[in-house]
């Protein structure tokens, strides 16, 4: 590795039958709801440490300004409503604490100082770009992180981190690998953040794989209401080959939306610059608003970390999601971040199985995954071990087991697969050179 720029990390970078009510179940029940309206439980559930219960929590942001991932705690209260009406898990039924870190650093570590005072054995399936806020009060804690949505590199190196996708790195270096040989100049617009800071050499490492010259790095505010700036400056430094197409990747979270608004208006004098992003800053629903074949998104490759939303191994997840979402809007079966906590859960439920009749805690639980646990999600992802023996630990990223990615491409207003199976970036990945 000498010679080679080390990665920057943050620091830890079931309805009921009506009952009368009496005085004691009127207060339960508004003590439900005051829960509920913070960071919630999920309704009819009582009961504490002891209580025949394994709480676990799900946080994500909502209501903000950037991007938001409601869905994700929505579907954790769906799949605990599934997995009860199942019996539980192992006979244990399932508490699903939720919290908003509301893109806020402050918040975020109040939803883990509040997972530390629950005594939750799990964080699963959560979103925040904050890891130096929340993963230090899990760790003190022993509380483990199991499928956060890999949004910050700590999340591929705290020990406490069990990441079942390979976040941003994987994405955007399977994007790079991909358009290296097509794209002629490639222009980056991110988020200016800490978060956004890592992201021009995930993406060189996938270019420089390919052959091709690093990225143009273009920073943009996150929580913009239109970007025409931003966007004529990318495809101006998209075309500075008079020969080779060039292409823009916008990376703004759920701002892409709105970067790709300014886009399409400034584009009318580059009609030959070329879009590709990731998955999570473009689905299905974002195309069809957006137009659908006549959108500015026709014709873009995606990359994304499990098969595609209409693929038949996310049939189980969708079963959940019809019978026990009951109509909940918030949850998208093609968003990512749904996706990501079903697999998240899906390792959790195989953890506590694998317990037996021995006590679920947060040290039990990440105990057995140190352990070496193999972990099956049904084919859409590969087997899930976690090691510090890792093929990525030398880069930076000792927690990141999982290095695959899928290519998708949206064809005729509709994102379809654009090759057979996954690419592994593995290698991509370990000669990436990152601030």
């Amino acid at each position: 590795m000498t010679g080679r720029r080390r990665f920057r990390r943050t620091p830890h970078s079931t309805f009921t039958r009506p009952v009368r009510a009496t005085a004691s179940s009127a207060a339960a029940l508004m003590a439900c709801a005051s829960l509920v309206a913070g960071c919630g439980a999920i309704p009819g559930v009582t009961g504490g440490s002891g209580d025949g219960y394994i709480t676990v929590m799900t946080w994500a942001p909502s209501d903000t300004n950037a991007t938001n991932k409601p869905g994700m705690p929505a579907f954790a209260q769906a799949y605990a409503r599934w997995i009860n009406s199942k019996g539980g898990i192992k006979g244990h039924k399932l508490r699903v604490l939720t919290c908003n870190d509301h893109n806020d650093s402050v918040e975020a570590a109040k939803c883990a100082r509040r997972a530390v005072d629950e005594n939750v054995v799990a964080v699963v399936g959560s979103y925040s770009q904050y890891s130096d806020s929340f993963l230090s009060p899990l760790e003190g804690a022993g509380i483990p992180y199991i499928g956060g949505y890999g949004v910050t590199n700590a999340e591929f190196t705290s020990p406490l981190s069990y990441p079942v996708n390979g976040g941003q790195p994987t994405l955007l270096a399977g994007l790079g690998k991909e358009l290296a040989g097509s794209c002629g100049p490639v222009t980056l617009v991110r988020p200016d953040t800490i978060a956004g800071d890592e992201l021009p050499g995930l993406l060189n490492s996938g270019l420089k794989t390919g052959g091709h010259g690093v990225t143009s790095d273009q920073r943009a505010q996150e929580d913009a209401t239109e970007y025409t700036v931003p966007a004529g400056r990318a495809l101006e430094a998209s075309t500075t080959d008079p020969v080779k197409k060039g292409c823009v990747i916008p990376a703004l979270g759920d701002r892409t939306g709105t970067f790709m608004d300014s886009f399409r208006r400034a584009r009318e004098d580059y009609p030959a610059v070329r879009t590709a992003m990731t998955l999570g800053s473009v689905d299905q629903t974002v195309i069809n608003t957006s137009g659908g074949p006549s959108g500015p998104y026709e014709g873009a490759y995606i990359t994304g970390w499990y098969p595609v939303a209409s693929d038949k191994r996310w049939d189980g997840m969708k079963q959940v999601i019809s019978k026990h979402a009951f109509g909940d809007n918030r949850i998208d079966p093609a968003d990512a971040g749904v996706q990501t906590t079903w697999i998240a859960y899906t390792v959790f439920r195989q953890v506590v199985e694998s317990l037996g009749d021995s006590e679920v805690t947060g040290h039990t639980v990440s105990q057995t995954l140190d352990d070496g646990l193999k972990v099956s999600t049904g084919g859409l992802t590969p087997t899930l071990k976690w090691t510090f023996r890792s093929k990525l630990a030398a880069v930076g990223f000792p927690r990141l087991v999982n290095a695959d990615v899928t290519l998708q491409v949206v064809r005729q207003g509709r994102l379809v697969a654009a090759g057979k199976g996954f690419t592994d970036v593995t290698k991509t990945l370990s000669n990436a050179e990152l601030n």
